[in-house]
């Protein structure tokens, strides 16, 4: 009976039923198997089930280090003469001769044009052959008063008359002035006849030729200063606060902040240009900063109007970190990672940002020297998920 006991009172007269009989004991002999047998199944089930749970999901990690990190950019530049000066006539006058040849280079002061110069000549003849009487004017009107000063004393002419002689002699004293000051301009227009470079450069093409009147003010050339030449470019205006920023945080100030120029060849130039001057005010059509960078020509390779592709260094991140931009999880909350512990769990973490530079991800913070950072296999990862971590190739 005992091993009848929990079944139900009609099982249990059914089992005593067939155990009086002999075919009935083998039958009651074959239900105990069966039982036994299904009881047995059940359990490797349950078993086999538990041993086809899938394993937590693999992961790629890897550790991460801080770094210091420099945000460079590149730009497309225009190069200009640093001084583009241009050649006028200060005379008018027949131009008589050009001295030198087109697209030479020349020093400041070299002569460049001869206008005719025979009537200034002239002009200065007669302007010394006036300073001449303004000259002998004033030595006679310097006798006439040192005479009449006498008199005077001996009360021999009246005070009217002395007054005069001094009138004369401060007349002649300014004719005399009036003169040397149209010599002296007659002598500069002379020297003007022949026009000189005021800097250095080379020359561009004659405006006039040779025989052509010209007036005072005509263009007769335009000389462009080669070296250093001028490199203007526009920043975008996010690239133009971190440049300012840079150049207000500087602990150097006197260090100027320098840029690489890469010439058509793929080369970079060897000379790197120093910025000098960065516009406060943003161009409201093109949404853009000018900036100028002073550049070296002593070979004279670049040309002005050249087209140049630079690179910039707009910002130094010190202590951040650069991953590859797939770790980065974005969601309603914002930008996060998964980092996993050492108990192979993976947690989210929250992370700041930064721009990209070489194909990695900045972060500015939210991550730790030597954090396993999750890089792949992260999509479908929950909050404290077990995972099964597998060191990424770097």
């Amino acid at each position: 009976m005992t091993k009848f006991r929990g079944k139900s009172p009609a099982l249990v007269s059914r089992c005593q039923a067939l155990a009086g009989t002999a075919p009935g004991r083998l039958l009651l002999v074959l239900l105990v198997l069966a039982t036994l047998a299904g009881c047995d199944s059940g359990g490797g089930d349950k078993q086999q089930a538990r041993q086809q749970e899938p394993p937590p999901p693999a992961v790629s990690f890897q550790k991460v280090t801080p770094e210091t990190v420099s945000v460079e950019a590149e730009y497309t530049g225009r190069a200009h003469g640093s001084r583009e000066v241009q050649v006028r006539s200060r005379v008018a006058g027949i131009l008589e001769e050009r001295l030198y040849h087109e697209g030479q280079a020349v020093e400041q002061g070299a002569a460049l044009f001869r206008i005719d110069p025979e009537p200034f000549e002239i002009a200065q003849q007669q302007a010394k052959a006036r300073l001449a009487t303004a000259e002998a004017e004033l030595a006679h009107a310097r006798r006439e008063w040192r005479r009449y000063s006498t008199l005077y004393e001996d009360d021999a002419i009246s005070q009217r008359e002395r007054d005069q002689a001094q009138t004369n002699l401060q007349l002649a004293q300014a004719r005399l002035a009036l003169a040397e000051a149209d010599l002296a301009d007659a002598r500069r227009n002379l020297r003007y006849t022949e026009v000189s470079a005021p800097a250095a450069g080379r020359t561009g093409l004659e405006s006039l030729s040779e025989g052509s009147l010209v007036e005072v003010g005509s263009l007769l050339t335009t000389i462009t200063s080669l070296d250093p030449l001028h490199l203007r470019f526009a920043l975008a205006e996010p690239d133009a606060a971190l440049l300012a920023r840079r150049q207000d945080t500087r602990d150097d100030v006197s260090k100027p902040l320098t840029v690489s120029v890469r010439l058509a060849d793929g080369s970079t130039y060897p000379h790197p240009g120093e910025i000098d001057f960065t516009d406060r005010v943003v161009d409201p059509a093109t949404g853009t900063v000018t900036v100028r960078a002073i550049l070296p020509n002593p070979d004279g390779v670049l040309l002005p109007g050249q087209l140049l592709r630079l690179r910039l260094r707009l910002q130094q991140l010190n202590d951040v970190f650069r991953v590859p931009p797939q770790a980065i999880d974005n969601n309603r909350q914002g930008p996060r990672v998964f980092i996993i512990d050492d108990d192979d769990r993976a947690h989210s973490r929250p992370v700041e940002l930064g721009p990209r530079v070489d194909g990695r991800q900045v972060i500015l913070s939210g991550l730790a020297a030597g954090d396993k950072l999750v890089v792949n296999g992260q999509v479908a990862l929950a909050d404290g998920a077990p995972v099964t971590p597998m060191a990424a190739e770097e």
